[in-house]
Formats: C-alpha cells, sequence, structure tokens
C-alpha cells in the first residue's frame, strides 16, 4: 500500500460508522482536542478559527441590523431561576452551580450561565423607562454551561461558545417582526455562508424554548439523516418582563410591559457544517467560512526550485492583498502527493499546483476540493480565477446538500408506514399531526425521532394525523436528531 491511501485509511469511512468518521475528521483535521474536564473539549486553531470567520460574518449581520453588543456576567444568582417557572423548569437539569468562594459558603447559589435572559431582564428593567429607550437591541458573543450527560464534540459539549441576542420592544407586532428578521438571518447565514440548507419553521409546544411563547427555528440534514438545529429564535412574549418588572412609559404616559424575544447560534455549526459536507477523505470546507481558502505547493526538480518558490511568493502576494486566505507549502521533505492528500483532508478549497512547465507556459493549475477538477489557469488572471471557483465551490456545495437532503426526504401518513420507512431509509419525514401531545410523544417513543418544526413552507400539506387518523393541524418534519 502507498503512503497516500494510507493516509486516506486512518479515516473510517462514512457508510461504515459514520460517528467514528465524524471524530476521526475532526481528530485528524487538528480542529478539537478533549479536556481533562468531562464533557468539554478544546478548540484548537483551525476548529476556533472557523468560529472566528462565522462570528465575523454573523456580527455583520446583527450590526447592519442595529443591534449591539455587550457583555453580561458568566454567574447568575439563583434566585434570578425561581422568577420565571417554565424557564428553570427547563434547565435545572443542566444547571451547575457554585457553592463556595474564597474558602466559604456562598449566601445564594451562583449558577454558571447556561443562558442569559434572567440577567438581561434584572439588567433591562433598571435600563428601560420610557417607549424611547426602546427597542432595546443587544446581542452578546459568549461561552455557556449546560451540564450534558451525553456529549460529542462541537455539537454537544457541557461548556460552549455562542451568541445570544436580547431584545425589548413596545408592543408584540415589534417584537414579532424581529423575531422572524433574525430567524431570516440565520437562514441567509447558514444558506449563504455555509453552503447548508435549512428548513424555516415554527417549533412544536413540546420542543420550544422553555419560557418562550413560541419558538422558532432552521433544521438541517447531516449525511446519515439526522437533523441539528441550526438557529432558533423566541418570541417571548411579556413573561420575562412581568418576571423582572421590564416596563416602561408609553406614548399615551401608561405603564406598560415590555415585548421581549431572544436569539442563538452556537459552535455547533461547526459540527454541522463538517457532517453536512464532508467524505471520506475528510473535511469539506465552504469557502467563505474555511481558513485557509487556497494552499500552495510549488512542485518540480531542486534545480529549478528557487525560481519556482520565488514566483510562488509572487502570487502569494497578489491572491493575499486581494483578501483570499492562502498559504504556502514549500517543504522540501514531504512529497507533493503527501501534501495533496494533507490539505484535502483539511479540507482547504482550492489547491495551486506551480510547477516549472507552468511558469514557462504562463500558468498554474487549481484543483477543486469539491468536484476534483483541474483547471490551467493564467497567471496574469490568477486573482479572478481563484475568486471565481470558491464561488463555484460555494454553489456546488450547496447544491450537493440540497440534492442530498431532497434524496432523504419522505413522505408518511401513518406511524406504521414511518416506522417500516425508517428501517430502510435515512433521513426527514413529512407527516400530519394533530397537535396532541400524546401523539407527538408516541412517535418519539415508536421511532426515536423528535418533531423539529412545522416548515412555514412545506412540499406537501397533510391532512391526517399520523398517530390517531384524526385530521392534521399541522404539517410537520419528523427526524432523529443530535
Amino acid at each position: 500500500m502507498s503512503k497516500d491511501k494510507g493516509f486516506v485509511t486512518e479515516i473510517t469511512p462514512q457508510s461504515e460508522d459514520f460517528s467514528r468518521w465524524y471524530i476521526d475528521v475532526i481528530k485528524k483535521a487538528e480542529l478539537m482536542d478533549y479536556s481533562p474536564v468531562r464533557g468539554c473539549i478544546i478548540f484548537r486553531p483551525d476548529g476556533y478559527e472557523l468560529w472566528e470567520n462565522m462570528q465575523k460574518e454573523l456580527d455583520r449581520r446583527f450590526k447592519d441590523t442595529g443591534h449591539r453588543n455587550a457583555y453580561f456576567p458568566l454567574f447568575i444568582p439563583e434566585s434570578f431561576f425561581m422568577k420565571e417557572k417554565e424557564h428553570v423548569e427547563g434547565f435545572n437539569p443542566e444547571l451547575p452551580f457554585v457553592t463556595e468562594a474564597g474558602g466559604e459558603q456562598l449566601e445564594e447559589k451562583l449558577a454558571i450561565r447556561p443562558t442569559s435572559e434572567t440577567m438581561f431582564g434584572h439588567m433591562y428593567a433598571k435600563w428601560i423607562n420610557s417607549y424611547r429607550d426602546l427597542p432595546l437591541l443587544i446581542n452578546q458573543w459568549a461561552n455557556v454551561v449546560r451540564w450534558e450527560k451525553r456529549t460529542l464534540p462541537f455539537l454537544r459539549t457541557s461548556e460552549f461558545l455562542w451568541q445570544e441576542g436580547h431584545t425589548a420592544h413596545e408592543d408584540e407586532a415589534d417584537a414579532r417582526r424581529e423575531t422572524m428578521q433574525m430567524l431570516d438571518v440565520y437562514t441567509d447565514f447558514v444558506e449563504n455562508v455555509l453552503a447548508i440548507p435549512v428548513i424555516k419553521g415554527q417549533k412544536t409546544p413540546s420542543e420550544r424554548f422553555a419560557g418562550a411563547v413560541d419558538t422558532y427555528s432552521i433544521e438541517a440534514m447531516m449525511k446519515d439523516g439526522r437533523a441539528v438545529q441550526a438557529g432558533t429564535s423566541h418570541y417571548l412574549g411579556t413573561k420575562f418582563a412581568v418576571a423582572f418588572d421590564i416596563k416602561y412609559l408609553d406614548r399615551e404616559n401608561t405603564q406598560q410591559f415590555c415585548h421581549t424575544t431572544s436569539w442563538g447560534v452556537s459552535t455547533r455549526l461547526i459540527g454541522a457544517l463538517i457532517m453536512v459536507h464532508g467524505d471520506d477523505r475528510g473535511l469539506v470546507l465552504p469557502p467563505k467560512v474555511a481558513a485557509t481558502q487556497v494552499v500552495m505547493i510549488p512542485i518540480g526538480p531542486p534545480k529549478t526550485r528557487d525560481v519556482v518558490i520565488a514566483k510562488t511568493d509572487e502570487l502569494y502576494a497578489q491572491l493575499k492583498a486581494a483578501g483570499i486566505r492562502v498559504r504556502v507549502d514549500d517543504r522540501s521533505d514531504v512529497s507533493p502527493g503527501w501534501k495533496f492528500n494533507e490539505y484535502e483532508m483539511r479540507g482547504i478549497p482550492i489547491r495551486l499546483e506551480l510547477g516549472p512547465r507552468d511558469l514557462e507556459n504562463g500558468q498554474c493549475v487549481l484543483v477543486s476540493r469539491v468536484s476534483g477538477e483541474k483547471k490551467s489557469v493564467a497567471l496574469d488572471n490568477l486573482v479572478a480565477e481563484v475568486e471565481a471557483l470558491l464561488a463555484q465551490i460555494h454553489d456546488d456545495m450547496f447544491a450537493r446538500a440540497k440534492a442530498f437532503r431532497e434524496d432523504n426526504f419522505f413522505s408518511v401518513d401513518t406511524l406504521d408506514e414511518y416506522k417500516a420507512a425508517m428501517e430502510e431509509k435515512r433521513g426527514f419525514a413529512l407527516a400530519g399531526w394533530c397537535g396532541s401531545d400524546a401523539c407527538e410523544s408516541q412517535v418519539k417513543e415508536e421511532t426515536g425521532a423528535t418533531s423539529r418544526n412545522i416548515p412555514f413552507e412545506p412540499a406537501e400539506k397533510k391532512s391526517k394525523c399520523l398517530v390517531c387518523g384524526d385530521a392534521a393541524e399541522h404539517t410537520v418534519v419528523f427526524a432523529r436528531a443530535y
């Protein structure tokens, strides 16, 4: 077996064991490592840089819609969680507490932030007095802790990174506009930056955020057919305003409770993009967030090395000046074939090969990580060619992911039909639901699938509940999920 083939065999094929493939890839690509603290991971530079690039794209979108960033404490008094009953019940099993500091017992336990509605609520009650203070639109980039029993790097860990937006409004209409606007922002980001197609919809009551009036989500399909909730936006009504006394004087000089929202995405999006786009050769990274978009590999015999390296450095400077994230691997003690496999495994969108014959012809070779196609391009038009190929790679990735979802999306009319389909198929099911918790629970108990959301634009409207056969109030997407 050649060295090059041996390199790829270190990654378990997806068809053999998808979970093992995922762990192999994220470890071998050096995105993360395990922490000595149970359920926590260490983001290595290549993994953290993915998150940094996501932050940049999202932060720009938030600020374009009028939001500003702030930072709130990691520790939250236990009494804050007691003020909103549904909220504390929803998070209580996952809450870690600090009970002692400086060798002394604390007078009040401090929760380590699982989410910050309560802390924002406490401060908004101080900051908001009049309708002139509204809307108040604040986002926070932070870490949160939820003490998970079963963990999977990036997708579900005891500590993770995220952003959480919290806004306050004069009335329901304005708060609901905010809720849907941010769901649209997430959809735009996930589809147009991460190249992941999503399904927008409303969560069922059993799946909505603890303390919310309504929760909306975008759902993405992984290559094993499971779902990942890629983003959520919540209309909280006046529940938190009443609990924390967030009031304002309206335009008629009357005291009113604010209507609030919250919305967030997390580093689970790193796991999602790996599971949506990766293949048996390793990562396939969306160009807009890849830490390196182009890797340049000079090739050729030692006697031509200096001139090839000199031209490589010149082209590197041109690409970098154009804002393209590029690196050069000019190591002479590693074969080109090994480098090709290495950077394919790391998911770098474009490989640029430059040798002495290419120089003679005034060209280089570009190789797409997605299609594997090689293209010779003129050196004097390199920047434009690279930019066009990066755009094409994004489009190809999105098209492939969407085609996979369509191939693994099926319609069912009864629970028995769904169970039979699950024995042969993977993916999402579209089914009718009468609206009762009992029927929804029965689906979960008998299949392990949960309702992902009630899609705004289902492919078809279902007329009967898949469990009881009564008239369907909703058409729902069901799937097993991470």
